[in-house]
């Protein structure tokens, strides 16, 4: 274990016992440790092992398309600044003054300059320092030596990741397998049409075991994205396990209303213009990628009883150019993946209070779930030395 990180005789115990579940076959596995949902010391291991170690999703490139246009977004307890800097390129740095430590910007805008509302330092787009005012008798002020810490930025297929871990491989050799099922979908070209900040009661793990799995789709989304849910059309990679995601392919029946190809889709062939691809990027990184839109998740722990989500979706470019009217076409289909997302809400807020009841405990997986055991596996790799 961390040697920076303490932790007590149940969160041992419950790390070995991860570890053995994560060595048995689907066939004989059953879910976590509830302790893995309702163990502080196991959530400050992920954060230092998992969010402050691995890639992680911040959004899309096309939220900020223009020179000098930027976003915030907190890497759990890091807040950063993605912007589009004058190469064309985007960075990330810390959203954190180098004087008082006082938070730069929220949201998201253009701009040539971030200025501190505390004390008004002053950053160019690239971090560095050009102004601060009344530090002239200050001997060991240097306004050259100071400048916001970068942090690694990447982009992969339309999507921005971060990581606070400089050694890191590059994401694209990470997710080069996955790559092969996504490129055809050129899901790089989706058009994002909106992206919002949620904030729910469960543990993160909760949310990311939801998401991956489509075993509750007929029962918790029968209303919506399950009525054309074909559950025996669920298939998942043959080539078996992979290092650092999971994905499920499922199918969409002829007559579903979202989910298929439109017929301007000219890289999508055969059965591949009814399937879609639901990839989980570890650690918090989930989205559906269907033939006409996606959506996702990025993921963003703020304790082990709560997950700030960055929640959107994007469409496939030759299905809103398609629409007469834009505008509603893209409120109708957000009111849809709302009333998806309140479905799921209340099934994962239930999912942690059963974890915390004491007759709680953690029963058999289903084949649908296996990525579910993967997920377990990607942890007691990470998490159990």
């Amino acid at each position: 274990m961390s040697k920076t990180t303490p932790y007590s005789h149940m969160s041992a115990t419950t790390l070995a016992a991860l570890k053995e579940l994560a060595a048995k076959p689907l066939a004989s596995a059953t879910a976590m440790p509830k302790d893995m949902y309702i163990s502080p010391s196991i959530f400050q291991l992920e954060i230092e092992r998992l969010f402050h170690g691995e890639w992680i999703c911040a959004g899309r490139s096309d939220e900020i398309p223009n020179r000098g246009d930027y976003m915030s977004f907190d890497l759990c307890d890091q807040p950063l600044i993605l912007v589009r800097g004058k190469d064309g390129d985007i960075h990330a740095m810390s959203n954190v003054c180098r004087h008082r430590m006082m938070r730069l910007v929220d949201g998201i805008g253009n701009t040539k300059k971030f200025t501190c509302p505390y004390h008004a330092w002053t950053y160019d787009i690239n971090g560095n320092l050009v102004a601060a005012t009344y530090m002239d008798q200050t001997d060991c002020f240097d306004k050259k030596a100071i400048s916001l810490p970068h942090v690694r930025c990447e982009q992969f297929e339309g999507w921005l990741y971060v990581s606070l871990n400089q050694d890191i491989a590059p994401i694209a050799d990470m997710l080069a397998p996955l790559s092969e099922i996504t490129t055809p979908y050129s899901q790089k070209d989706y058009i994002t049409i909106f992206t919002e900040q949620h904030e729910w009661d469960c543990n993160w793990k909760c949310l990311t075991e939801n998401f991956m799995e489509s075993y509750h789709l007929p029962v918790a989304h029968k209303a919506t994205v399950g009525a054309h849910y074909v559950v025996k059309g669920t298939s998942f990679d043959r080539r078996g396990h992979f290092e650092n995601f999971t994905y499920q392919l499922f199918t969409k029946s002829d007559g579903a209303p979202v989910g298929n190809a439109h017929p301007d889709n000219q890289t999508l062939t055969g059965k591949w213009r009814n399937i879609s691809v639901m990839p989980t990027v570890f650690p918090g990184h989930m989205y559906v990628l269907a033939p006409d839109h996606l959506w996702y998740l990025c993921l963003q722990p703020k304790g082990h009883d709560k997950v700030s989500i960055k929640y959107g979706a994007a469409i496939a470019p030759e299905v809103l150019n398609a629409q007469t009217d834009k505008q509603a076409f893209i409120a109708k289909t957000k009111a849809f993946l709302d009333i998806v997302q309140v479905e799921d809400r209340g099934v994962v807020e239930g999912i942690y209070q059963g974890a915390l009841s004491p007759l709680g405990t953690p029963g058999p997986l289903s084949w649908l779930e296996r990525e579910n055991h993967e997920f377990t596996q990607y942890l007691a790799r990470r998490l159990c030395d």
